[in-house]
């Protein structure tokens, strides 16, 4: 009898030798776990328990400073960037991602292969060898994906089988997500992504892990681990972009008087499950001016007095939640008015009844409001010509202002369109209490220019633009005084103007004895008197001539807005 109870005490501890050999899921991927850690969670959706026993022997456990991971990939070391749409709000789903960084001259082509790039040289001597893992032809020469090996090696870490669908061979990275004392293993590339619904979830800040292995050989290599925390809320989250027009700084919550505020919300729910919900939004903007209620997440305020104010904004929804428990049934008898049909605790205990469960946002801010230059206006453009500046045309701006008096203006030149900018110049003024100045500018050259005009002073900035069409002054030059060129150039006119009237009147004259012979009687006196009137009418039609070409030089139009 004693030799029995040895026996059968040698196999209970055979049997639970193996328990506490193999390592389990959270001692590989955790650094240090909380007692009673998955007590407190409920269960995700498709993840398992972290007590699930790991497959050492394919996917090798190595301790820090063990000289292997100095081998865990060719070149360097490989980096897991994690990042999720952290925080999510209770119910929705949170989507987390990762991506893999090799080291520099290294990348993943399309068929899933780790390549040098072509033309980058990296730190390490250049190879024949274009490819720094060829998972291709080594899974293609040996049967790591075929017959009865494939069940053997294509396995995660717990044991569960790989999924096979088109193209899994090009897979050749296992991720390995960690979060409340529950696993996630994924086969995937470079880039992968997981969602979790957060219903179950403990609201908070809760932590997520992630280990990458490769493959290698006849088993997987650990080459990556990162981390990162994420939240989960039970408020909705939202944020507030503020913007008004004038104003030089929208992020320093300093803003205009008497000038339009448009606040923008925006809800972070990038799972989009506040999309069948109807989202209401209660502004208090702290000036003594009442709640307003709107559906719109867009609204605008103006605040007509200086100073500081807080602004205070509710935003409610109504989202799908479970339904409260009913409360306990009355044994006293009822009477007819709670009768049946009618009865509130009836209609909660129907079976598809969905109930809805209020959530609230809540924005918060202290804002400043100040005087600043409230509007700007070009009043009048006048075209200017120095004798000193032949070369370009030069344009004064009359400009005048609402608001404070401005400490600086500056203008850019474009082209038509207002985009392509040609030149740009600032310079400080300095004025008295009426808002009225002139801007000299310079154009290169007649042409379309679109002038933008900017007043500004500590808090605020206003712009005006205009077009300005500056026309060509060549012909104008003939007409200065001042120049000694252009006189020469009036006496060369003048001198060709005579010599064609001289020809002209010679042709007449000419033409007039040709035809006509001198007659001695009287009568024949008023012929010639015709002929010498037709004559000096030749002569006024000559000079008129002289007079219409004249005229378009003389046009001068101003700048046309």
């Amino acid at each position: 009898m004693e030799c029995l109870y040895c026996l059968l005490g040698f196999l209970l501890l055979a049997a639970r030798l193996p328990l506490g050999v193999a390592k389990r899921f959270h001692e590989v991927l955790s650094d240090e776990r909380p007692s009673a850690y998955v007590g407190s969670h409920n269960q995700l959706n498709g993840w398992s328990s972290d007590e699930n026993e790991w497959n050492e022997k394919l996917y090798p456990v190595w301790k820090p400073g063990d000289p292997r991971w100095k081998n865990g990939w060719k070149g360097g070391h490989v980096q897991a960037v994690l990042t999720s749409d952290s925080p999510a709000l209770v119910g929705s789903n949170i989507t987390f991602m990762v991506n893999l960084v090799f080291p520099r001259c290294q990348k993943e082509d399309a068929n899933g292969n780790i390549v040098y790039e072509k033309n980058c040289r990296n730190d390490t001597a250049l190879t024949p060898d274009p490819y720094v893992y060829n998972w291709t032809a080594w899974t293609e020469d040996s049967n790591w994906g075929n017959g009865s090996n494939q069940s053997h090696h294509n396995v995660f870490p717990d044991g569960r089988p790989f999924p096979y669908p088109p193209g899994w061979k090009k897979w050749n990275f296992v991720y390995i997500f960690h979060t409340l004392g529950q696993y996630f293993q994924k086969l995937g590339r470079c880039s992968v992504g997981v969602s979790i619904n957060t219903a179950n979830v403990t609201l908070g800040p809760q932590l997520m892990e992630v280990t990458v292995y490769r493959r290698h050989q006849r088993m997987f290599s650990r080459i990556a681990k990162v981390k990162d925390v994420y939240v989960v809320t039970d408020q909705i989250p939202v944020y507030v972009i503020m913007s008004q027009k004038n104003d030089r700084n929208a992020s320093d919550e300093t803003f205009l008087r008497d000038l339009p505020i448009m606040f923008d919300v925006l809800v972070h729910e990038p799972s989009h499950f506040l999309n069948e919900s109807s989202i209401k939004y209660k502004w208090s903007f702290g000036d003594n001016t009442g709640v307003f209620v709107s559906n719109n997440h867009i609204s605008n305020h103006t605040y007509v007095l200086n100073g500081t104010f807080s602004l205070n904004l509710t935003v409610e929804a109504s989202v799908p939640g479970p339904c409260p428990p009913p409360p306990p049934r009355s044994s006293k008898p009822t009477s007819s008015l709670g009768s049946a049909g009618n009865s509130p605790l009836e209609l909660s205990e129907a079976p598809d009844e969905r109930c809805q469960i209020t959530r609230y946002g809540y924005f918060k801010a202290t804002i400043t409001i100040v005087e600043g230059i409230r509007d700007v206006n070009i009043i009048q453009m006048t075209d200017v010509m120095p004798a000193s500046q032949p070369a370009n045309s030069l344009m004064d701006f009359v400009v005048t202002c609402q608001g404070t008096i401005p400490t600086e203006v500056c203008t850019t030149i474009s082209d038509p369109t207002c985009q392509l900018a040609q030149n740009s110049v600032c310079s400080p003024v300095d004025l008295d209490k009426n808002c009225l100045l002139t801007v000299r500018r310079a154009f290169s050259g007649p042409g379309i220019y679109c002038l933008s005009l900017t007043l500004g002073d500590a808090a605020s900035l206003a712009l005006t633009s205009t077009l300005v069409s500056v026309s060509s002054k060549v012909l104008l030059l003939f007409y200065d005084p001042a120049s000694p060129l252009r006189l020469a150039n009036g006496a060369l006119i003048s001198a060709g103007c005579l010599v064609i009237f001289v020809i002209v009147v010679t042709l007449m004259l000419y033409k007039k004895y040709k035809v006509y012979k001198p007659i001695e009687n009287i009568p024949g006196k008023v012929i010639n008197d015709k002929g010498l009137d037709t004559l000096i009418n030749h002569a006024k039609a000559t000079f008129s001539c002289r007079s219409q070409e004249k005229d378009p030089l003389l046009k001068n139009q101003p700048g046309i807005v």
